[in-house]
């Protein structure tokens, strides 16, 4: 059996130790590893004892690198997988590695997804279905995602799409009904909430518009309309078409012909 002829600290990581075997260097290891093998000068060391320690000094390695990745903010297992993948180690290194951060604390899913599901609550606006995308991105196992998922509650969920759909009413207020009702429904589609909850927060909205609403929005939106076709039409084929455009934007009939009329005497 191969005999530790020589032994020294790493320039680079004073944590490190050369080890030397019959005077040439064989591998290096960590601090921990070099006390628990007892490894000393003149130690007889067996194969199977090498790989030993070369499979527990890897695993060292992986937890520390994951230490450091962990440092920057919570990370779900997967998270930290992928990245110890990224650098190379082996799947056993690898579940070793995980198993160490479980047992002192630094992984925790449970809590990673209750932590994310506040924070995209909180800053995004989320609903359910985009958080669920989220998790399932970092790798978090299913039941703990609906676990997670069924403390956001409908009551909750109703609130805050309430909020976003009061704020694009407000923004998009020149718009139609119809019109604003669209960009709510796609908005709040694209958070992750389900049509029948975003058909509850359009419900209590507010979206009847005064005569001089309407007035001013047909204008705005007809006299765009006007400019776009007037290129290619005249007489009644831009009226037409005119007049087809708005209908599709939401726009009443009366309002619709009011306009339509005023824009004609002001072409004559």
């Amino acid at each position: 059996m191969p005999i530790i002829s020589k032994i020294t600290r790493g320039k680079n990581n004073p944590e490190r130790y050369n080890i030397y075997l019959e005077e040439k260097f064989a591998f290096s290891v960590d601090e921990a590893v070099l006390i628990r093998y007892q490894l000393t000068k003149g130690k007889e060391v067996d194969q199977w004892t090498l790989e030993e320690i070369n499979f527990e000094d890897e695993v060292r390695k992986a937890y520390n690198k994951a230490l450091y990745y962990l440092g920057f903010r919570m990370r779900s297992e997967g998270e930290v997988r992928t990245k110890l993948k990224e650098k190379e180690f082996g799947d056993a290194v690898i579940d070793e590695a995980v198993k160490k951060l479980y047992t002192f604390n630094f992984l925790d899913d449970r809590a990673f997804s209750e932590a994310l599901m506040r924070t995209q609550v909180k800053s995004s606006k989320k609903g359910p279905k985009a958080i669920q995308q989220d998790m399932q991105k970092r790798g978090i196992d299913k039941q703990v995602q609906k676990d997670v998922l069924d403390s956001y509650s409908e009551e909750q969920q109703l609130e805050v799409a309430k909020g976003l759909a009061e704020k694009i009413a407000a923004k998009e207020s020149a718009k139609t009904p119809n019109q604003i009702k669209q960009k709510i429904n796609d908005s709040l589609m694209r958070k992750g909430y389900s049509y029948t909850l975003i058909k509850q927060a359009i419900a209590d909205l507010d979206l009847e518009k005064d005569e001089d609403q309407w007035t001013e929005s047909v204008t705005e939106q007809g006299d765009k309309l006007w400019n776009k076709h007037s290129k290619k039409l005249s007489g009644r084929d831009l009226v037409s078409k005119v007049k087809q455009g708005l209908y599709q934007k939401g726009f009443p009939g009366q309002v619709i012909s009011e306009y339509v009329e005023k824009k004609e005497q002001e072409d004559d």
